[in-house]
This record gives structure tokens, sequence and C-alpha cells, in this order.
């Protein structure tokens, strides 16, 4: 069996959905089996049994965090008001499309989660909140909704909800302001989870794909959840693989697969430079690092992380300095505006970096300003949106130090101005954060 087959044959996530149809609510229960949530008097059991489940299952978060999930709803299972439980398909990272894919493919597996969390933490109503301009991921959620609604199936009020797309107001504290009424920006948590409010009720928000394993979770319980992973790894995940690849797209993989197992997926090009893992806010990685299990443990050893579940892969055809320049303009633009490290210091490194980029810089006068910048936005932001670009452009100038000595030399490849294999869209103009 090819290694293809293997992780094609591993479908948990998106079983059924090879035809590339929207399972109703019936083709979910035919694959799934019926979701057995416990009534009032058993409730205080089967809370202490299902995060035991979710302890043993290993499963961590989705969004980015990759915090325990068992240890996260635990935390959120006891309070003297009801809270709301928000299900986050924001996805503002534009290199991840999985939750989306999910969210148009296999809706009630997310809102089955939902629904356990829901009950799990004692919730008042569930939320799901979906980027207003994800049409597609919007009307498959309000079309399941409708659909548990006919059934009188859900014990929850269910609504949709439409913040605005940018890349830090999927970020758990921004998307709690803006269903607070406010604008969609982000704060300055220094313990996660901490509680964050919405109107007079707390939140208690979870990514689309956290969401639907922990319905997988509540059907087939920890051991069965964990054995789908590899190398140790607990379960499936999805990830998306983009760039110099032949067949981009989203597929499910068993969490602990060796890197190059998954990328051979997406066909990828056969003069390979590097990867950058994670998403925009990530880790650039070499050729070296495909042999190394797809997991947080595996990639932490190779100084990687799987963040938002995205990889994206370069090769020979592209200037590895000219794309991270790119990046550094797109994240800076990106900013919430709110501190220094965003405001000044963002736009400072994309100034230096296209300056690289441009081979118009001096080596010391300009490698020294690009260290000075990246000290002093790391770790000093509101929030984390600083801090991931830091990691991101030091992680390039460490796997990509042959092409930085060339472009400070005054002679970058001869790819420097070829087109990017990076899905950046505009976002010069125009910011909106109601």
């Amino acid at each position: 069996m090819t290694n293809a087959a293997l992780l094609n044959g591993s479908k948990r996530l998106l079983l059924g959905t090879e035809n590339g149809r929207t399972l109703s609510y019936g083709e979910h229960l035919d694959l799934h089996g019926p979701l057995q949530l416990p009534h009032h008097k058993g409730l205080g059991s089967w809370r202490a049994q299902l995060l035991q489940e979710l302890e043993t299952s290993g499963l961590t978060g989705k969004g980015g965090g990759g915090f325990s999930t068992a240890i996260k709803l635990g935390a959120n299972s006891h309070g003297l008001r009801k809270p709301v439980m928000v299900v986050n398909i924001m996805e503002g990272e534009p290199a991840a499309r999985k939750d989306s894919v999910l969210a148009c493919f296999s809706p009630h597996l997310i809102l089955d989660g939902a629904e356990v969390i829901a009950t799990l933490v004692h919730a008042h109503s569930i939320t799901v909140a979906i980027a207003r301009d994800n049409p597609a991921a919007v009307a498959s959620l309000e079309r399941a909704v409708l659909e548990r609604r006919g059934r009188r199936t859900s014990p929850f009020t269910i609504s949709i909800a439409t913040p605005p797309n940018r890349y830090v107001a999927g970020e758990e504290s921004a998307l709690a302001h803006w269903l607070d009424g406010q604008l969609a920006l982000p704060t300055f948590r220094l313990h996660k989870p901490a509680k964050l409010p919405v109107g007079t009720r707390g939140a208690v928000i979870d990514n689309a794909e956290t969401c639907a394993d922990v319905a997988l979770v509540a059907r087939r319980g920890g051991a069965w959840f964990h054995q789908g992973g590899r190398n140790g790894a607990p379960g499936t995940t999805l990830v998306t693989i983009s760039g110099a690849v032949e067949d981009d797209g989203v597929f499910e993989v068993p969490l602990g697969a060796p890197l190059s197992e998954i990328v051979a997926l997406a066909g990828p090009s056969t003069t390979l430079t590097g990867f950058l893992l994670g998403g925009y806010g990530g880790t650039f990685v070499g050729p070296e690092a495909l042999s190394a299990a797809y997991s947080p443990a595996g990639l932490k050893a190779i100084g990687g992380n799987v963040g938002a579940g995205v990889i994206i892969v370069l090769d020979q055809s592209v200037c590895p300095v000219a794309e991270v320049a790119r990046i550094t303009r797109w994240m800076a633009n990106e900013s919430a505006g709110q501190c220094g490290p965003c405001v000044f210091g963002l736009p400072a490194l994309a100034d230096e970096i296209e300056t690289l980029a441009k081979s118009k810089g001096r080596r010391s006068d300009l490698m020294a300003s690009i260290e000075h910048h990246l000290e002093a936005v790391d770790g000093r932001g509101a929030c984390a949106h600083p801090d991931g670009v830091a990691r991101m452009i030091r992680s390039a100038l460490n796997v990509f130090r042959h092409d930085v000595d060339q472009h400070l030399a005054g002679r970058p490849c001869g790819a420097h101005g070829a087109q990017s294999v990076m899905n950046l869209p505009p976002n010069a103009e125009g910011l909106e954060w109601k």
C-alpha cells in the first residue's frame, strides 16, 4: 500500500465527503450514528466521564494554540452563570482552508461538537462565528442549523454571527469583543484559558475542527480517537497544503505522520528549498524537515510548529527573501494598531525586509537594523501578532541564510522577480473591525 493510500484511509473528520457534497443531517447520522447527550439527572457523571475521555484522547485545540482541550473545558465546566458557547470558524489565516472545508462539507460534525461542549460547560446558547466574506461556509452552517431545527434535535439555540475578516479578528479575545458589540481587536492575556465576557455572560470559544474532534470523542471514546495518530501523536488532523505543489488543498492525515508523506499528497516540486509551517506567523524550515513527524512534539524538535495546520511549499522557482518581504508587509498591514510594536515596529521591519529583497542594503547596517526591530517587537505587543511575525522572519533568515547573503552582496537569485506562491489577499486599505 502506498503512503498516499495509508494517509487517505485515515478519514474521520471528512468521512463521507469524498463525492464533494455537503453531508445532510440524515447522511451525517448514517455515517456517525446519533449523538447521545445526557438528561439532567445523569449530567454530573457524564461530564466527569467525558472529561476523562478527552484527557485520554490527547486532543489539543486545532486553532493554533494547541492547548489541552480537557484542561480548557474542565476549567470552564463550573460557573455561577451560564456561558455562551462559541464556535470559531473565522480562519483569518489566508493560507488555511481547513475549517472552511469542514464547515462546507461536514457542518453537522462541528455542530455536534458544539452541543457536546455546550452541555459540558452548561452553556446558555451556541453562536457560530464565520467571517462575513466566506459565504459558502455561512450558507452551509445556516442550512445545517435549519435542518436540526426542523427535526427539533438540538437542546440549544444556535445562531450564526459574521464578524469582519481580519487576520487577528479570529483571536479569542478579539472575537469575544466583537460579539460583545465592540471592535474585533485582541487584548493581552497573560494566562490562558481566561474568562472572556460577552454581555453579562462568559464565552467558551473553540475552533471548528476542535469541536468536530470533540464530537468524535463523545461517540467513540478517547482511546479510539488517539489511535488515529502515529508516533505517539493523537488522532487525525486537517492540513492545508499550498505553494509549489500540483494539487493544493485540504487533507486529513494522521497526526505524527512524517512530513514527507503528508507533503507528497499534494504533488510537490522536485526542487524544494523549504517550507513555511503553521501559517504566516509560523516558522520556515528547510528540506531536511521532511523526515520530521508532523506533530507538535515532532516539529518543535526542528524549530517548527503545527499552528493553524498550514504547510506552504517553496522551491527554486521563487525567491524566499522576496516571499518573506511580501508576508511581512501583509502582516504589518493586518495590525490592529493598538500598540507600538505593531504600529511602528512591523512597518519598519517590512521596509527593511523589502530593502533586503531588492538588494539595496549593506550587510552590517541592514542586518543590525533588522535585528534591532525584531527585538523591539518580540514579546512586547498587546497580542501575539508581532511575535508571530518576528518568529517567521527569524526562521527565514536562518533557513535561507545563503539567499540572504547573496541579496546583501547585491547578487539576488534569478527568481527574485518571480510570481509569489503565497495566497495574500489585498489588505492595504479599508480595514474593517466592526
